[in-house]
């Protein structure tokens, strides 16, 4: 029996607030792997919040190729591992990105509370959306054994 997800499947895995880590490649170096939050976009695509001025961020631009892997880690596992270009490097927005990604992750008061503190970097711009288009997706659910 196969483990695969399907689209739907995998989409819906993904809906869930789970911690991703998001691998950037480094020249002459092997990819930079942090743990990231994310959201699933209305067209599809993945959206991180990353700092401008980061290691990861001053590697990604636009065309940059990433992975972004989401797994469950308690029996039976699951994971969703996706790899495409980023579309975007916007500036983030700290009511429209920021705020409802910490909810997502801390809940209402604790991702106010958490956004609240982070309020003056995102004003000073030290904030990039940066958004991925999947391309190649791969996936298990072991929950199908």
């Amino acid at each position: 029996m196969s483990t695969t997800m399907n689209r739907s499947e995998a989409k819906a895995f993904l809906a869930a607030a789970r911690v991703a880590i998001l691998s950037v490649p480094e020249a002459g170096r092997g990819p930079l792997a942090t743990p990231v939050w994310y959201r699933v976009e209305g067209d599809g695509n993945l959206a991180v919040i990353v700092p401008r001025d980061s290691a990861k961020g001053r590697l990604i631009v636009v065309g940059t190729r990433l992975s972004l892997c989401v797994q469950k880690d308690t029996p039976s596992y699951q994971y969703v591992s996706v790899e495409g270009p980023v579309v975007g490097t916007d500036p983030a927005d700290w009511a429209d990105d920021l705020i409802p990604m910490a909810k997502r992750y801390l809940g209402e008061a604790d991702g106010q509370t958490y956004a609240d503190g982070m309020r003056e970097v995102f004003a000073a711009g030290g904030r990039m959306l940066v958004q991925l288009r999947p391309e190649r997706w791969l996936t298990a659910d072991y929950t199908k054994r």
